[in-house]
């Protein structure tokens, strides 16, 4: 666990206004998490931080890249991260019941007693929502040096072959209607 302490900010002892952090993040971050949709991770995660009274805004520009399966051909492609998402962290008495009550995922409580920011979950989530949920290459790519291409005419078969059943099943038994006067 002492590898997740980069990802802490001790708070307590910052002056209000804008404080800007920057992670590095690559495949061994996502250890401790499982097995992940992508590899080669290589995210630049730029956290700006303001404290306030009572209150802390904080936006995650995420920008990099990971190899992901394309979901089409199974092949290995590169896809772009670029998102960025905004946390508003509130210090209450009662955070466990706050938090069970909020209905916004972007508000967050902790305890007034604390002196830590945990990041590492919050980076774990934003950069999974940063890939694409639709991993394929684009048309111009499609069939291209980067596809698969056994898998691509086998799933052209198959498409082949369920059209040639399904308009032979379906319509069948409506032929006998066809010419009724």
């Amino acid at each position: 666990m002492n590898q997740r302490r980069e990802f802490e900010i001790a708070f307590v002892g910052l002056k209000p206004g804008v404080h800007v952090y920057e992670y590095r993040i690559e495949d061994k971050f996502f250890l401790p998490y499982g097995e992940q949709d992508f590899t080669n991770c290589v995210a630049d995660v730029k956290l700006s931080l303001e404290k306030n009274n009572g209150f802390m805004q904080l936006k995650f520009d995420i920008d990099g890249s990971v190899n992901a399966a394309c979901d089409r051909c199974g092949n290995t492609l590169p896809m772009q991260l670029w998102d960025e998402f905004n946390i508003i962290v509130k210090m209450v008495e009662n955070p466990d019941e706050m938090n069970e009550q909020e209905e916004d995922p972007d508000v967050y409580y902790i305890s007034r007693g604390e002196s830590h920011l945990h990041l590492a979950d919050w980076i774990y989530e934003f950069i999974n929502l940063s890939v694409p949920l639709q991993k394929m290459c684009s048309k111009e790519e499609m069939g291209g040096p980067k596809c698969n291409k056994e898998v691509l005419e086998k799933l052209r078969k198959m498409e082949e072959e369920t059209r040639k059943e399904s308009g032979t099943t379906v319509w069948k038994g409506l032929d006998k209607f066809k010419n009724l006067d």
